[in-house]
């Protein structure tokens, strides 16, 4: 069983790895809170996430907003993510009692893995919770799967030979405008020709 796994884990250091595979993916959250999660890829390995989720141990309501650093692992679709971001929450109450605690502000970070299957993503996160102002507690300490529907997903290969072609047209294009400019005197005049 040990050498299947190192053989897996060698073979895995070699494939191209690239980031997290969607670009948008909507799901349902459940841990030491339950709530929706929304990921979006900003930039190659970058993600900003929100967060609505509701205490299981406790009455209140909170928004996170992270951003988060993707980092491969090996095969495609499988990547493990580190970030932060900020969080406030709302103490739910019931009639006319006051709030037993201020509604808390601060500082969220978050460390977490997840794989992408077809349209479903699924990770699990481990998010302490650092209370500015507010909250029954200074810390909150919460983890959670979560399972995402992929919206947008990424093109897993690119076609090489495609954008060989696209390089060797547009090549050909500059070509024949500086033939034709040299016809002409030294403008051309009729670019769009050559587009």
């Amino acid at each position: 069983m040990k050498k299947i796994i190192l053989s897996f884990l060698a073979i895995a250091c070699f494939l191209q790895a690239d980031a997290q595979g969607y670009d948008s993916a909507f799901g349902l959250r459940l841990g030491t809170e339950w709530g929706v999660t929304f990921k979006q890829r900003v930039a190659k390995r970058i993600t900003v996430e929100g967060i609505i989720q509701s205490g299981i141990r406790r009455d209140e309501t909170t928004i996170t907003g992270l951003v988060e650093r993707h980092y491969p692992l090996g095969p495609r679709n499988i990547n493990v993510y580190l970030g932060g971001g900020v969080h406030k929450g709302w103490v739910r109450t019931t009639g006319t009692d006051p709030a037993p605690y201020a509604n808390p502000f601060g500082i969220t970070g978050v460390a977490g893995a997840e794989i992408s299957i077809g349209r479903i993503n699924a990770s699990w996160d481990f998010k302490p919770a650092i209370n500015i102002s507010g909250g029954e507690q200074a810390v909150y300490t919460q983890t959670a799967v979560s399972v995402r529907y992929i919206i947008n997903k990424r093109k897993i290969f690119e076609n090489k030979n495609n954008n060989k072609d696209k390089d060797k047209a547009k090549a050909k294009r500059q070509r024949d405008r500086e033939k034709a400019k040299k016809k002409k005197g030294g403008i051309n005049w009729r670019f769009w020709e050559n587009l």
